[in-house]
């Protein structure tokens, strides 16, 4: 079941979608969105980030472990801003498979999370996910999460 078809989650639309919150919100904006099925993150990296403080010094690298992340946060706007489920109380990351960083990323960088569904059951869904900067892609991974339901 997919529920309704929206164009586009802003920051309003995503602090409300999830539990995340600053330094910790891996994603900006969601557009294209399609229900569950399909969506891309937008990550403007700068260089005012906290992880840049020893990641690494003199050379800023975006961790590849923040872009799974955000890849994860996407896929969970996903789901409770298309209406699928309702507010999520909890969400816990499941598994990631199939994981590969590609090339490092950046300040300046914008990061595109795209993610098309694999599957669902119940409160758990598993997303593939590309990570693309100018539209070279820089990671991938399987995720998997399950929404509690507040």
């Amino acid at each position: 079941m997919t529920g309704t078809t929206i164009e586009a989650a802003g920051v309003k639309e995503i602090l409300e979608s999830l539990p995340h919150r600053y330094p910790f919100l891996m994603v900006d904006r969601v557009i294209a969105m399609n229900g569950d099925e399909s969506a891309i993150g937008i990550k403007n990296v700068t260089f005012n980030e906290p992880q840049f403080m020893g990641h690494f010094p003199g050379q800023p690298v975006f961790p590849g472990v923040l872009m799974v992340e955000g890849m994860a946060q996407t896929a969970g706007v996903m789901c409770i801003a298309s209406g699928v489920v309702g507010r999520a109380k909890a969400v816990y990351f499941m598994t990631i498979d199939k994981c590969k960083f590609r090339k490092p990323v950046g300040p300046g960088d914008v990061i595109e999370y795209h993610m098309k569904k694999k599957t669902r059951r119940k409160t758990m869904w598993w997303y593939q996910g590309e990570a693309r900067v100018a539209g070279e892609l820089v990671a991938e991974a399987e995720v998997g999460a399950m929404l509690i339901e507040a």
